[in-house]
């Protein structure tokens, strides 16, 4: 699988189909080997002696000086050690230096990731990957490596740390030890996921002095705002499965004065690698967060392993929903739910990983015996203009014991914290086995500004237990909207209430119910996992005066079908019909619509071979299949903005769909484009008319082309990865360059 963002090629990455693009650089010979997890194929590493081994890529990469860049793979040693480095050359592709990630922990034959990162040095113009199997003993030693990235750094998107305090492959810079221990990085032997690109190879370790607490935080400070929510989370590798360790979000005002730190502990299952996650909203004066981690109550010498720290501006968990994600997810405690009534007990189920639609816990709701109790949450503020509104209510649930009657309630309240009114459902058994999600919907009254959710519940016997999770209230929106963009010619289209990790395919229909899979950002959505539960595509290569619907399904796990989307059918109106849309399908910010002089004269060739036979008439004709349309279309640019949006839009030689307006016989095409001829009219100088010549060849439609750019890259993501504005002008040619982070 391609790695986003990858310098490498694909052969590269996966060692697959030969090393070829691998070279030996020290005392080893290079095989292909077996059982990678990226392809089959490994790089083998086989010592010729005893002493450091070193492989590197056959071709230097182009780098640009003083510009961060991540390599990454992962190796497989049962003898030695590994490590991996970035190996900087000038241009005359002369060494300056080797930047090493440190010495993986010990040996391992599982599958583990190494990383490295750092700033290319003055001077340096190409850059090597380079592994390294530490010191065989002797000859004959063999170590794996595979899955290959050489990049821009990989980081979380939306995260106001910057990447090098979120995975520690370049340094400690991003932390400091706060009390009772000494920090240092190191490499685990620890197997991600082979396409889980966020999991680094080094994690930031706190060894404790002496007994008793001790903590480490982020050096760091990012802007932070009053009233918004955020979230932060980080790995945590506790040295004891009974251990205390945390992560704990502080904010801070202007003049470094902690204004509240709240805490989630882990109850971590064993000693592995877990993520733990805590919320809050900012309060009042803050002007900055820190994200600290570190182990209540330890013994001289434990050590507290942290890596992919992050800290972010809280999302709902469905779109629009009130409940905050600390009141939502429970990854921190019960939050502020409430036994209003009745014997039931609330309890954030423990330990990590146990159950849970969304991140780690969930809410454990037991009652000993068969009676009937009431849980309330909060009073949630419903924002501007909701009297008149519907809302919905909306958990998961699941039944792990026992039985419970539910009865699902709304409660509504005005500014003064007054009781205004209520919406419940009957009440009705929760069904069994597994999550389900469960609603209750109604309109908000008049006066009503806040709303909290209850549940009424008769456990059917005694030692009943229920499980709740995901927690949202949320105005009730269509679950499917279409609009059209007429000047731009294009189709928008919003699916809600999906559920983020199952798949998705969206089809346009067209009048005779033909379908055709709609493309977004990965390439046409044929599978898609999806990372939300609303999903917002412009579609771009919706035809022109022609009525069209859309139509989605989605799948869970398993393969069952969880959801399905249809649309009302939109029309875009092709307008004045001697204009016409070119349109490159991955960077429709290109899009032209352009004055058509005259249409192609079609000319469709054949590849044939004419045998002439002696003493016949006639000669034997071997044919291939007859070709797609080729010709030449004419078209009038009038200002010189429009000359220079076209070479815009033809400058990168992509794939390009051709739209005409209906009626004049020509179909949606998509076409290659030869060499252009931009012609004057022969009139002054001054005359800013230009006729051009547009060779077109038919192609078919491509499939792995995605929409390019990223509806979640914010400009906060571009500012963490530079000290200043200005080093951001300094970093990119054009605004277009800032933001698919193609820098200079």
């Amino acid at each position: 699988m391609a790695i986003p963002g990858n310098m490498l090629s694909l052969a590269t990455e996966m060692i697959d189909p030969a090393i070829s693009n691998w070279t030996a650089l020290t005392n080893c010979t290079l095989s292909k080997g077996t059982g990678g997890r990226n392809g089959d194929g490994t790089l083998r590493l086989t010592s010729s002696a005893a002493g450091e081994m070193q492989a590197r890529t056959a071709a230097p990469y182009q780098i640009t000086s003083g510009t961060e860049y991540q390599a990454f793979c992962d190796a497989s040693g049962a003898t030695v050690p590994e490590r991996i480095g970035l190996r900087w050359l000038n241009a005359s592709w002369a060494t300056i230096s080797t930047s090493w990630s440190v010495v993986t922990s010990s040996a391992s034959s599982s599958w583990h990731r190494i990383s490295v990162a750092d700033v290319a040095p003055s001077g340096a113009a190409f850059v090597h990957v380079v592994v390294s199997a530490m010191t065989p003993a002797s000859a004959g030693v063999v170590s794996n490596f595979e899955n290959f990235f050489l990049g821009l750094p990989i980081r979380t998107v939306g995260n106001l740390l910057t990447f090098d305090a979120e995975s520690l492959e370049r340094d400690l810079s991003g932390w400091t030890v706060e009390s009772n221990g000494t920090l240092a990085r190191q490499v685990p032997m620890l197997q991600w996921s082979v396409d889980f690109y966020l999991g680094g190879g080094h994690m930031a370790a706190l060894t404790v002095t002496a007994a008793g607490n001790a903590s480490i935080r982020t050096t760091e400070k990012p802007s932070a705002s009053p009233g918004v929510e955020y979230v932060a989370y980080a790995y945590l590798n506790p040295p004891t499965s009974g251990s205390t360790t945390w992560v704990e979000l502080r904010f801070y005002d202007a003049s470094d004065v902690q204004l509240q730190a709240t805490r989630a502990n882990l109850a971590a299952p064993g000693t592995g690698y877990y993520r733990q996650r805590v919320s809050d909203v900012a309060p009042a004066g803050t002007a900055y967060a820190v994200l600290a981690a570190g182990i209540t109550g330890a013994s001289a010498g434990q050590v507290v392993r942290v890596d992919g720290a992050v800290i972010a501006a809280a999302t709902p968990l469905r779109e629009g929903s009130v409940v905050p994600y600390s009141q939502a997810s429970f990854e921190r405690d019960t939050g502020a739910w409430t036994v209003v009534s009745g014997v039931a007990t609330l309890a954030r189920l423990t330990p990590w990983g146990t159950d849970g639609l969304e991140g780690s816990y969930a809410l454990a709701i037991s009652s000993a015996t068969a009676t009937t109790s009431v849980i309330r949450s909060q009073r949630f503020p419903l924002g501007d203009g909701a009297p008149g509104k519907t809302f919905t209510g909306e958990y998961g649930m699941r039944v792990t014991a026992g039985g419970w009657t539910l009865t699902r309630t709304i409660r509504w309240y005005d500014a003064a914290d007054t009781e205004i009114g209520t919406i419940s459902t009957p009440a009705s058994a929760v069904p069994t086995p597994d999550w389900w999600y469960l609603t209750v919907v109604g309109s908000a009254p008049a006066g009503a500004t806040q709303a909290a959710i209850e549940w009424t519940l008769a456990a059917t016997s005694a030692s009943s237990v229920l499980r709740v999770d995901r927690v949202a209230l949320f105005e009730s929106l269509p679950i499917v909207e279409i609009s059209a963009d007429d000047g731009g010619a294009f189709v928008t289209v919003t699916l809600r209430e999906l559920t983020a990790g199952h798949t998705i395919t969206v089809w346009r229909v067209g009048p005779d119910g033909s379908r055709t899979l709609v493309r977004g950002a990965g390439g046409l959505i044929d599978g898609t996992t999806l990372t939300s539960d609303v999903l917002v595509i412009e579609d771009y290569e919706a035809p022109l005066g022609v009525p069209v619907y859309y139509y989605a399904e989605a799948l869970n796990g398993s393969g069952v079908l969880s959801a399905s989307r249809q649309s009302g059918t939109v029309t875009l109106d092709p307008g004045d019909p001697q204009y016409a849309w070119l349109k490159d399908p991955g960077n429709p910010q290109r899009n032209a619509r352009v004055m058509v002089a005259r249409g192609p004269d079609w000319q469709r060739p054949i590849q044939q071979v004419e045998h002439r036979v002696r003493g016949r008439r006639n000669s034997i004709v071997l044919s291939d299949t007859r070709g797609g349309l080729e010709g030449d279309l004419v078209i009038y640019t009038a200002t010189d903005d429009e000359r220079e949006a076209l070479h815009w839009l033809l400058d990168s030689g992509n794939v390009l769909l051709w739209q005409a307006a209906p009626g004049h016989g020509v179909s949606d095409m998509y076409v290659a484009v030869g060499q252009i001829t931009e012609a004057r009219g022969g009139g002054v100088a001054t005359d800013p008319w230009r006729t051009w010549t547009l060779p077109l060849r038919q192609v078919d439609m491509p499939t792995t082309i995605g929409v390019a750019g990223s509806a979640s890259r914010t400009w906060q993501d571009i500012l963490t990865e530079h000290a200043t504005w200005a080093d951001v002008l300094a970093s990119y040619a054009t605004w277009e360059d800032v933001l698919f982070n193609r820098r200079l």
